[in-house]
């Protein structure tokens, strides 16, 4: 099935340059504390970023990775910031760091144009750059040891390891080719540099391993052909697993031959006081956190276990509540650098119109909101449809007016048919995926021109949508799914209408009657061809993920709610595109 992707940005680097600028200028004004050390992992994340597309805009010009001044100034800028947030972490956030000088990046002949990867492990999976300068602590290695960053996420996180050995040996390669046999393409000069001196040994640090772990198989496997011996090299992961069931098997034998070395979220965020970090916002904390991570905010909504609505565990974001100040907080990972930092505004926005619920502010990663304890999830109330199709029509129009977005951040008109076909293809055959034939490139064309990409919702389902008992409707959990991990990004409001109709209990004709509230406080008509060709495509992204969380799931129950979820969105693409 095809559900996920990777988002990219493409740009001139000296941008990049201004917003590091930006973030050196907020970190002055912040005292020593949790919001500064939060604007200066955002400058970390951001280096890293521009480290990542300088380097790999040489890669491109050359065929292989080769030593650059303007990448030898990228990664020195790198490493003064990471040595920071190291300093500041340790200290308890008492070190005040000197922003680094950027005259001397800024100096050398930069590309013209970069394209850098958004590192997901930082933006969905609560991935903290400290946890790696926390391991490299305890690792017990020689800060003569010579650090290998596996781009992208790895040149920060490789500098973190450096900043945690106290190390300033630190190098980053891109692995290349097939996504499970990947392997590196080295400069003669950067292949003999790699191995140049008496290292004291070497770490590769890296996100993963995912389902091959090939990324950091393509570096161990070059280090084995440069004659490094594996009792001289160590791991740096981001997880205690191995590499999954598509892994050679000689990457596999040497995973656990190798000394690995890693600090869990538990060891350091929860450790390292989250309560604490949020108490400016809503007071000292009155008990315990409790996670209710993975699904388990459902056994608060008041319903019995087998009328849970399905969650896939692997792709939900780190949740906790605190109570404090006599109220109950919800503490959501949000995403670390500016990009989380950005839905605090979001968030206050869609609070302000009265659509959700309040939010206290933002803290490292964490997005903190109010927990509204009184209040029942939409599908286990009656509301009469009327008053929801005004509801969720006002709530609509209101992101297609507010969050506009440009036509790069999502997937194309093109891609979505072509993740229709092939989904429909897998579930229900080829001859379904033939019906999708009536959408040909001129119709596709027309429909791209006459697209306007938002920042969706993308998340319609009933059990969404809180009711107040006043009878108000507030959306929850609405900041961040069109930069979700997937492929479908920002689409026109045409998407979330779409979904409101396969999801809500909403009457046969709901859909124009939506469009035109929608289209009402949106300030522009919803494209009713948009809607027809968005359909199939919603509901085959759906199918798809719901197929691909069900074959995840390792508890049984969970695996049968998906599969329910699967055959409901089957049977809605069938009276879709049954001639």
């Amino acid at each position: 099935m095809l559900v996920f992707g990777k988002s990219s940005r493409t740009g001139d680097p000296r941008d990049r340059l201004e917003i590091l600028a930006e973030l050196f200028r907020e970190m002055a004004d912040e005292p020593p504390g949790i919001g500064r050390h939060c604007a200066l992992v955002a400058a970390l994340i951001e280096a890293g970023e521009l480290a990542q597309g300088i380097a790999d805009a040489a890669f491109r010009d050359r065929g292989h990775d080769a030593p650059s001044r303007a990448q030898d100034a990228a990664t020195g800028l790198l490493m003064a910031l990471a040595r920071s947030v190291w300093d500041s972490w340790r200290t308890g956030f008492r070190e005040t760091p000197g922003a680094p000088d950027l005259a001397v990046l800024a100096a050398t002949m930069l590309p013209d144009r970069i394209t850098t990867r958004w590192a997901e492990g930082f933006a969905f999976y609560a991935l903290y750059p400290e946890s790696y300068a926390v391991a490299a602590a305890r690792a017990g290695l020689s800060a003569t040891t010579r650090i290998v960053g596996i781009r992208s996420i790895g040149a920060p996180l490789g500098a973190m390891v450096a900043a945690g050995l106290g190390s300033g040996d630190l190098w980053t390669v891109r692995p290349v080719g097939r996504p499970f046999r990947r392997e590196l393409s080295l400069g003669d000069a950067l292949a003999a540099g790699l191995i140049a001196g008496d290292p004291g040994g070497f770490a590769v640090a890296d996100e993963g391993p995912g389902l091959s772990g090939s990324s950091f198989g393509a570096v161990l496997d070059r280090l084995a052909d440069l004659g490094i011996p594996e009792n001289r090299i160590a791991l740096f992961p981001s997880h205690p697993g191995a590499p999954g069931p598509q892994a050679a098997e000689r990457h596999r034998a040497r995973w656990h031959r190798l000394g690995r070395h890693l600090a869990s979220f538990e060891d350091v965020v929860l450790a390292g006081g989250l309560a604490a970090w949020v108490a400016d916002l809503v007071g000292p904390a009155e008990a315990p956190l409790a996670d209710i991570s993975g699904g388990r905010w459902r056994a608060l909504q008041g319903r019995s276990e087998d009328a849970w609505p399905p969650v896939d565990a692997q792709q939900e974001k780190r949740k906790f509540l605190v109570r404090a100040g006599g109220s109950a907080w919800l503490l959501k990972f949000a995403g670390l650098g500016p990009a989380g930092r950005a839905k605090l505004g979001r968030a206050r926005a869609l609070n302000a119109a009265g659509f959700t619920p309040p939010v206290a502010g933002y803290r490292h990663g964490f997005l903190v909101e109010r927990w509204l304890e009184e209040g029942r999830p939409l599908d286990l109330c009656f509301v009469a449809p009327d008053f929801l199709i005004d509801r969720v029509g006002r709530y609509l129009g209101f992101r297609a007016r507010h969050f506009a977005s440009g036509p790069d951040r999502g997937a194309s008109v093109t891609d979505l048919l072509a993740m229709a076909r092939h989904n429909v293809g897998e579930a229900l055959g080829p001859d379904w995926a033939g019906a999708l034939g009536a959408w040909t490139a001129p119709r596709l064309a027309g429909l791209a021109d006459r697209s306007h990409p938002v920042e969706i919702d993308g998340r319609m389902q009933p059990w969404e949508f809180l009711v107040r008992p006043d009878g108000r409707l507030l959306k929850c959990d609405a900041l961040d799914h069109h930069v979700a991990h997937d492929l479908v990004g920002c689409q026109d409001v045409a998407w979330d209408i779409v979904g409101a109709v396969a999801e809500l209990p909403l009457p046969e004709d709901a859909q124009g009657r939506l469009a035109a509230i929608v289209a009402r406080g949106g300030g522009r008509p919803v494209d009713p061809e948009l809607l027809a060709f968005l359909t199939p495509c919603y509901l085959a992204f759906q199918l798809g993920a719901a197929s691909m969380a069900a074959d995840a799931a390792h508890d049984p129950a969970e695996a049968l709610r998906h599969r329910r979820s699967s055959a409901r969105y089957a049977q809605k693409l069938r009276r879709v595109l049954r001639p």
